[in-house]
């Protein structure tokens, strides 16, 4: 069952949307009154879509938004407003939504628009290959094995090592996220995490300091980034 965060501050229009899509969508969702607990939900767990109110109490969907981008770069967002300006339409899609609603709408029409963003993942997780063995410039890295070859020599990866180096290869040349990258391997990205994944780059750095077109460079208020040139 798929799951959905839904954050509406109206307590009859969000138990309305909760209980259609349940019993219609056949959904798991997750009802959250404002926008600091629908961040807090996103943390704790993982969710295939997110809706999210503009205007909320505490943090409002914007703000929850880039909060969510920051954790997670391609989980769908739909937001929903009585807003109907374009700017607000404009920064929806800036801030990375996939999708925007006004108010007041049909939930038929919410619940089509839903399944349109859920089919669309599917098909662009069917067309990547997702591999657990890559080339990384002059190097050969197995993930299953925990090794990184290069000209006939292995070097052997701790789990951690190994689970961030992948994650680093999947999103080679783009930018990996400090947060995503903490919460899917340290499941916290707490100061302490935070300084761990530190040591663990710069090991990282070192394995891969012997071919001159592979870095592993910081990128200045987001995270990290592979660079294979």
């Amino acid at each position: 069952m798929q799951k959905i965060l839904l954050a509406e501050d109206d307590p009859n229009l969000g138990d309305l949307l909760k209980d259609y899509l349940e019993l219609k969508g056949k959904f798991d969702v997750t009802l959250c009154t404002d926008g600091e607990e629908a961040v807090n939900q996103f943390r704790k767990s993982t969710y295939d879509l997110c809706i999210l109110d503009v205007m909320m109490p505490k943090k409002d969907g914007f703000t929850v938004g880039k909060e969510i981008r920051k954790i997670n770069t391609t989980t769908p967002i739909i937001f929903a407003t009585a807003k109907g300006m374009m700017e607000d339409k404009t920064e929806a899609f800036e801030l990375g939504g996939d999708d925007y609603i006004t108010k007041p709408f049909r939930v038929e029409e919410l619940l089509l628009r839903i399944n349109a963003l859920l089919k669309r993942v599917i098909r662009e997780k069917d067309d990547q290959v997702v591999s657990d063995k890559f080339e990384i410039g002059e190097y050969f890295f197995d993930y299953t094995s925990q090794q990184i070859a290069h000209k006939g020599v292995q070097q052997k990866l701790s789990t951690k090592e190994a689970e961030l180096l992948r994650l680093l290869c999947l999103k080679k040349n783009d930018v990996l996220t400090r947060e995503e990258a903490l919460l899917k391997i340290w499941h916290d990205d707490n100061y302490f995490t935070g300084r761990s994944m530190d040591v663990f780059l710069s090991k990282l750095r070192k394995y891969l300091r012997d071919d001159p077109k592979v870095e592993i460079v910081n990128v200045h208020g987001k995270g990290y980034k592979l660079l294979v040139s």
